[in-house]
């Protein structure tokens, strides 16, 4: 297959996911079988794990570098190390769980080989949405834990309930995301 050809190919995706909205069953001439919009639904599932895991990991990376930091800075000063920094390192992992019960429920749907080909653009793009909000919740989430930890740090421990206030008003961006794109699964039924 040269070059043009696989570009022909490629560039069809979207003119094909269109017709797909009309009939999952495309015709046998077009050279696309029910693998492929499988493998759209089930890549739905997985990135959305994979993108909330990263934005939780980020997040996590972020908080716990300033916490290191900050705990240099008290053990320089022969102050006692704050615990209190582990609740905010620890806080954007809550997004891969909400990761998880969205794929998990959409596994139901990928059980059914018809209504996954018949919804696969839906579950791609339920599974591109979750990913992409429980990303950039976790990981401006330990952004703020990042600056909570440094404003604790310096505040000698003051302001710890407002900074949780702070992370969990990104994190409720995180369970609206996984609430509204559990409404938009199939029934599996």
């Amino acid at each position: 297959m040269n070059p043009h050809s696989i570009w022909t190919w490629i560039s069809t995706i979207p003119i094909l996911l269109a017709e797909q909205t009309v009939s999952p069953q495309l015709p046998s001439s077009q050279g696309v079988s029910n693998v492929l919009w499988l493998f759209f639904a089930g890549f739905g599932a997985v990135i959305c794990l994979g993108m909330g895991a990263f934005g939780s990991s980020m997040g996590i990376g972020v908080a716990g570098q300033a916490a290191a930091g900050a705990w240099a800075k008290e053990a320089r000063a022969g102050r006692n190390l704050s615990f209190a920094y582990i609740i905010l390192v620890g806080m954007p992992i809550s997004q891969t769980l909400y990761s998880m019960i969205v794929m998990n429920n959409m596994r139901s749907v990928l059980a059914n080989e018809n209504l996954a080909v018949a919804n696969a653009g839906l579950l791609l793009g339920i599974g591109i949405a979750t990913g992409l909000g429980e990303m950039l919740s976790a990981w401006l989430q330990g952004v703020i834990g990042a600056a909570g930890i440094r404003a604790l740090c310096e505040g000698e421990g003051k302001g710890l309930a407002f900074i949780i206030i702070a992370m969990g008003i990104v994190e409720t961006v995180g369970i609206f995301t996984m609430v509204f794109m559990l409404g938009m699964i199939p029934a599996a039924g």
